[in-house]
């Protein structure tokens, strides 16, 4: 699924496609995890866009005095973005919903496995839609800070990795990147999150938006078949100091014999990895 920076990434390359632009006409050819809305073409096409952002993993299309179009790209959707004559566009077998711009632009949804979204919010009220009420803080926002976390974590008693994954605490945060959080401010993923420090709440707090914008200047995330919105793949794998490495040597730990590499354990269905001697096992408290 792609996560925070992924959708980030996406949507820097959407923006440019979007400025300034008109919808000339939607087009819908299937539903998605929930029915598109039978209404989009109404209250859509002939409305100038506004502006383009992202909260968590969704991405927020305002039109001038229209609605906000909701997009999530569930696990494998993308953006197609297919610049005009209109002669030359042909939608793909999955590509969804797509808009036409008045320039002959054409921008497509495209989600093999149909779990994403495309859906309508009211102007000035998106947090209000039922799937964005309940998210917790984006940690690129200036709400994401110490205090905040630790407002969110201090009674929980689910494990620190489960909690950074529960979109009710801290919108986009995946898997890959709550491993590299996690190895980058020395928390071992099976941690209550309850038993973490103020002073460990605090690196999270600082790490969290550091490792998302080293993501995201890095394109984001490709291991199987995510790529931005013109079609490139991203490149921060190559940077990954835990994530999917398994056995490799911690980057942390040069000339410590005693570190046995990174490691994985499994959670709640989901592969952590993590290295055993920067970030402790369980404390008497966890245990």
């Amino acid at each position: 699924m792609p996560e925070l920076p992924e959708v980030e990434t996406i949507l820097n390359g959407l923006r440019a496609a979007l400025a300034g632009r008109r919808i000339i006409r939607t087009e819908i050819r299937n539903d998605l995890r929930w029915p598109v809305p039978d209404d989009l073409s109404i209250r859509a096409d002939g409305k100038k866009i506004r502006g383009a952002r992202r909260l968590g993993k969704y991405m927020l299309i305002s039109l001038v005095r229209g609605p906000t179009l909701l997009i999530h790209l569930g696990m494998s959707g993308r953006i197609r973005i297919t610049p005009g004559p209109e002669q030359d566009y042909e939608p793909l077998r999955h590509e969804h919903v797509t808009l036409r711009l008045d320039n002959g632009t054409h921008i497509g949804l495209v989600d093999p496995r149909r779990f994403g979204c495309f859906l309508l919010a009211d102007s000035g009220r998106e947090r209000d839609h039922a799937l964005l009420r309940a998210l917790g803080a984006d940690p690129l926002e200036p709400e994401f800070d110490a205090a905040y976390l630790h407002a969110r974590l201090h009674r929980k008693r689910s494990p620190i990795k489960t909690a950074l994954l529960d979109q009710h605490v801290v919108a986009g945060l995946g898997n890959i990147y709550v491993s590299e959080i996690l190895f980058r401010s020395g928390v071992h993923p099976e941690r209550l999150a309850s038993s973490l420090t103020p002073g460990e709440i605090g690196k999270l707090a600082e790490v969290t938006p550091a490792v998302l914008l080293e993501a995201i200047n890095a394109g984001g995330s490709t291991l199987r078949d995510y790529v931005d919105a013109d079609g490139n793949p991203g490149a921060f794998q190559d940077l990954h100091q835990v994530y999917g490495r398994e056995g490799q040597p911690c980057p942390e730990c040069p000339g410590y014999p005693a570190c046995a590499g990174i490691r994985r354990l499994v959670q709640a269905g989901r592969s952590s990895f993590y290295c055993p001697r920067r970030q402790p096992p369980l404390s008497l408290e966890d245990a």
